[in-house]
């Protein structure tokens, strides 16, 4: 059993202080709760250089917006925040242990989990140089500055035909197969409906700023190229703790309910680790119903997720 330390004791501790734990801990701390947030400082969003979409701060610097938020938060005097990485976490009497990277060992009466997801892209050269300048994965993010210009579509499986369904909308389309699946006798005529062009030939490379380069040497010149990562989580603790997970369109997600309970009572999960849809404004809405979900399991007891 692991001795206890009060000064190491709190309400709530967040695990991951971007966009979703952030919010998380603001309500935490406005109810007036003891939270610690404790962030390794790997945002997901740290390659592109600005951020879109989210309601007042179009355009703005991601880091500018976790900043912020950060400085926001720790105006509150019952938070408090420590930069590292939650190694290991277990239940115990009372709630759950975590400990960190550099052995310390915390105590808290509820989990939030908003420790986000690793893109997984494809062996591709020049693909993860370009990833988050000139490759992207989410139009609703990146696609207007685009300018209405050429968009590939690099495809991974079948499911990138939903990419190049909808990208027609920021731009003439290009879907480049790759081998990596073909099209059925629907899928081709939704695409030809669309106006989608399909490339069929392999892709060698990525140049320039968003060049293809295809295995015949021709180059087709894009304004930015989209791709379907594969995503895992990028921390083992709610795996560690037991929380079921569901598999999603790129990857495994934690499942919670609408309250974002996990399906370990006394955990909550927020963010892309939580959910499928990625995105600045997503992950602040689910960390302000889990915060807010684990506030109120302080006052009437925690429930887990079905």
């Amino acid at each position: 059993m692991p001795t206890r330390h009060p000064g190491n004791e709190f309400d709530a501790i967040v695990v991951g202080g971007s966009y979703a734990g952030l919010s998380a801990a603001l309500q935490l701390a406005r109810a007036r709760r003891r939270v610690l947030v404790i962030d390794a400082g790997q945002r997901r969003n740290r390659y592109a250089s600005h951020s879109h979409g989210f309601l007042t701060q179009d355009g703005s610097e991601g880091s500018a917006i976790a900043a912020a938020g950060r400085a926001q938060l720790l105006a509150y005097p019952s938070v408090t925040w420590r930069d590292g990485t939650a190694v290991a976490a277990a239940a115990s009497e009372g709630g759950f242990h975590l400990t960190l990277d550099n052995g310390q060992l915390l105590q808290a009466r509820r989990l939030v989990l908003a420790t986000g997801v690793v893109d997984e892209l494809p062996q591709l050269e020049g693909l993860a140089e370009r990833w988050g300048r000139s490759v992207f994965s989410c139009p609703y993010c990146d696609g207007y500055e685009l300018d209405q210009g050429s968009i590939g579509v690099l495809a991974t499986g079948p499911l990138s035909i939903h990419q190049a369904l909808m990208l027609p909308d920021w731009g003439t389309t290009t879907l480049f197969l790759n081998g990596a699946f073909e099209p059925d006798e629907e899928q081709l005529a939704s695409l030809v409906q669309r106006g989608v062009t399909i490339e069929r030939t392999p892709v060698a490379r990525m140049a320039g700023k968003a060049d293809v380069v295809l295995s015949d040497g021709r180059i087709q010149s894009m304004a930015g190229l989209f791709v379907m990562s594969r995503t895992h989580a990028a921390n083992p603790l709610a795996e560690q703790l037991g929380c079921a997970f569901d598999e999603g369109m790129t990857g495994m997600f934690i499942r919670t309910d609408i309250q974002k309970a996990s399906t370990v009572a006394g955990v909550y999960c927020c963010g892309d680790a939580a959910r499928m849809a990625p995105g600045v404004a997503h992950a602040v809405a689910d960390g302000v119903m889990a915060g807010v979900a684990a506030h109120r399991s302080l006052i009437f007891g925690a429930v887990a997720a079905a």
